[in-house]
């Protein structure tokens, strides 16, 4: 596979959450924010699962995230491979994540989220699960 220059490679040396880790290339730490899906946050159902779901795929290994840019927060966004898998894909199919309506580039990951709806996988076992970006959204209106 070629690597673009674009590309970031190296260790995947922290996980904070089901969405978001942090990379250690030669002595820098970047922390990128998975492209294209949303987990459910640390407080909601299925948060904590999620970020080990996450883990227990990329902490350790060698990765390489296609730089997409970067967020409001600094975080680089990009589609990450944890040792040759594709992680942003795995927590959508594994029912750790929803595609992000809003920021989705990659339609395919719809089919993988329909499968683990339909298979009642990860947060789908809830009858009514909340979107992240909905329960954020509550939650800011709620502090207002």
């Amino acid at each position: 596979m070629m690597v673009l220059a674009a590309d970031i490679e190296g260790k995947i040396v922290g996980i904070t959450d089901g969405d978001t880790l942090t990379v250690l290339r030669d002595l820098e730490q970047i922390k990128v924010r998975l492209a294209e899906i949303d987990t459910p946050e640390k407080a909601q159902p299925y948060g904590q699962r999620a970020k080990q779901s996450l883990s227990d795929m990329c902490f350790g290994r060698q990765a390489r995230i296609e730089d997409k840019g970067h967020d409001r927060y600094g975080r680089t966004i990009g589609r990450v491979w944890c040792a040759g898998v594709d992680a942003n894909a795995k927590q959508v199919q594994w029912g750790m994540a929803w595609v992000y309506d809003r920021y989705v580039t990659d339609r395919s990951l719809y089919a993988l989220q329909d499968d683990a709806r339909a298979a009642r996988r990860g947060l789908w076992a809830d009858a009514d699960p909340v979107r992240p970006w909905e329960w954020r959204k509550a939650k800011k209106n709620k502090g207002s």
